[in-house]
């Protein structure tokens, strides 16, 4: 699963079993969004890992979202002990998401309602790990 961690919104998504394609589940509240990982190991299939979007500066250092990030990974850990739990930078995955989806066709309405650009982070985090890790 990929996330894309938000102090008001939580971007969540999914890969297919053979690990190819990563798709946007939903966006969810901080506290709704680890009652959706539950759900998703328990009613869609295995989850093998999760992998958090890591904000980063341009020059690599940490963010002021960093912090937060660091406080959902903990409780990520502490809720889903047997699942392994990886950080993916995720240096400019908003202005890459939105671009997706503005050359996908996807009309501006639809691209600026809230919390959008939130799943289609959490999927573009998670295929970018996929691609950079296959042997995960």
């Amino acid at each position: 699963m990929g996330v894309d961690v938000g102090s008001k919104r939580v971007g969540l998504a999914r890969t297919d079993l053979l690990r190819t394609i990563a798709t946007p589940i939903g966006t969810f509240t901080p506290e709704d969004s680890f009652k959706e990982v539950a759900r998703q190991i328990q009613n869609e299939g295995p989850v093998s890992g999760i992998v958090v979007g890591w904000p980063l500066t341009t020059e690599g250092e940490h963010t002021d979202a960093t912090r937060l990030v660091i406080e959902y990974i903990s409780a990520l850990k502490n809720k889903f002990k047997s699942i392994r739990i990886y950080k993916m930078d995720e240096r400019y995955s908003s202005r890459q998401a939105m671009k997706i989806m503005v050359d996908s066709g996807v009309p501006k309405r639809k691209r600026n309602k809230k919390g959008r650009l939130d799943q289609a982070a959490a999927a573009l985090i998670l295929q970018q790990f996929l691609e950079a890790r296959p042997e995960i």
